[in-house]
């Protein structure tokens, strides 16, 4: 009883599920030159030099700063960012963000006190040029009303 030997085989090693998220930090006092890309969400409070890509959400925190562009689905940002930025869905920039670019998102939320320098596109992806309508199409619709 006290002696016996155990006869069980060792349990199988259990991992974490893929679809569990997981968060990749690139912490303060961190520089990385070059591209990123991640399934899963991107934090950034140390400098990365590059493009930055997520299918989930990157988020630039006050000591964060980006010299490239940024491309995800949700993004936060409360540090400094100098390059273009695209967002499927909604971008946050906080009170202490500061970017340098052109911004394309479906939805921007700006807080009083940030600073962004660049042009906007919101809520509508760009059409092709075949499919915009030529301005004296326009004219002609705007006088026939």
């Amino acid at each position: 009883m006290f002696n016996a030997k155990e006869t069980n085989p060792a349990k199988p090693m259990v991992t974490a599920s893929t679809s569990q998220s997981a968060v990749n930090i690139i912490g303060a006092g961190t520089q990385i030159d070059g591209e990123i890309r991640s399934e899963n969400d991107i934090r950034i409070d140390g400098k990365v030099k590059g493009t930055v890509t997520s299918k989930s959400k990157i988020a630039v925190g006050t000591t964060g700063m980006v010299d490239g562009d940024l491309i995800c689905e949700n993004a936060d940002v409360s540090g400094k960012v100098f390059g273009k930025v695209e967002v499927s869905d909604m971008m946050f920039l906080k009170s202490s963000g500061y970017l340098e670019g052109d911004i394309i998102t479906g939805k921007l939320v700006v807080e009083a006190g940030a600073r962004f320098t660049g042009s906007c596109k919101m809520g509508v992806k760009e059409m092709k040029p075949s499919e915009k309508p030529i301005p004296q199409q326009l004219q002609k619709e705007a006088k026939a009303v």
